[in-house]
């Protein structure tokens, strides 16, 4: 095979059409200034495909792909950088803060469980923490527990449901849950299945309201470092979907770079030892 697509550039009317493309497919909107981000990633796939240029690439989506090479597609252009137990203090006020509140007000409500859900989990590293956390606070066991975690991405639920990570991965993770959860295989930690079976992995895309609609009822949303990649038009859809999932009164985390403001007033800030958590109004 002659044509090295490491070469082949996209010209900014293709590089439109693919952008439009992703944007419509995911609400992920790639700027001006990531063209050569989007060349980076995607000349792999044209590689592989065999395919001479980016063109025959966005024909090949439109026309003839299936959900796979969709997926891909959104593989390339996502950034998958996560570890256990990121931005701690956020897991803390969870912990300390809002789950006795939860716990209180759903037994005033008669319900006998607790749902969490991770949106955007990559490869697991946020449910799962979600899960030791849970699974280590004794006033929950007569709860039946619920974390249901989701990405759009089919690679990363399959990474995130073997659970097995580097290095990198857990150096955060609190002494007492790695004695407890996890096993050293040369060098890569493999996660116990006591909190393995604990996650629903589910592949949703935030904008797709029938895909969305699968949960209802949860008492807290994690949906953290994945509105940054939207546009404000697909941040206010997300988040109205995320609105119609939570109980009344229900939690949503944002990373703690983001911030819900000019986005909705359908969340009430509310600041927990310098936290922001949003509360459904």
């Amino acid at each position: 095979m002659t044509n090295h697509t490491s070469s082949v550039t996209i010209n900014d009317e293709i590089f439109k059409q693919l952008r439009d493309f992703v944007y419509e497919k995911t609400g992920i909107y790639v700027p001006d200034n990531k063209k050569y981000f989007l060349e980076n990633r995607l000349s792999r796939i044209l590689r592989e495909k065999n395919l001479r240029n980016f063109e025959d690439y966005l024909y090949f989506l439109k026309y003839s792909a299936n959900k796979n090479d969709i997926a891909r597609l959104f593989d390339a252009v996502t950034t998958n950088e996560t570890f256990f137990f990121r931005e701690p203090q956020q897991f803390e006020v969870f912990a300390q803060n809002l789950i006795p509140q939860i716990i209180k007000e759903n037994s005033q409500m008669g319900r006998k469980d607790i749902k969490i859900w991770s949106a955007a989990c990559s490869t697991g590293e946020e449910p799962y923490t979600i899960a030791m956390i849970l699974h280590d606070l004794p006033e929950l066991n007569p709860l039946r527990k619920e974390i249901y975690a989701s990405d759009i991405s089919e690679s990363v639920l399959m990474s995130a449901k073997r659970a097995i990570y580097g290095a990198y991965s857990v150096r955060n993770i609190p002494p007492k849950f790695m004695a407890k959860y996890f096993k050293d295989s040369s060098g890569m930690y493999v996660l116990s299945d006591s909190i393995k079976s604990m996650v629903k992995f589910l592949n949703i895309n935030l904008i797709d309201e029938r895909e969305v609609k699968q949960l209802k009822g949860i008492d807290v949303v994690f949906c953290r470092n994945v509105l940054i990649y939207f546009d404000d038009k697909a941040k206010k859809k997300s988040v109205s979907l995320i609105y119609d999932v939570l109980r009344p009164k229900g939690y949503l985390f944002v990373g703690t770079s983001e911030s819900l403001h000019n986005i909705t007033k359908a969340f009430r800030p509310i600041v927990i030892n310098k936290v922001i958590v949003y509360q459904k109004v």
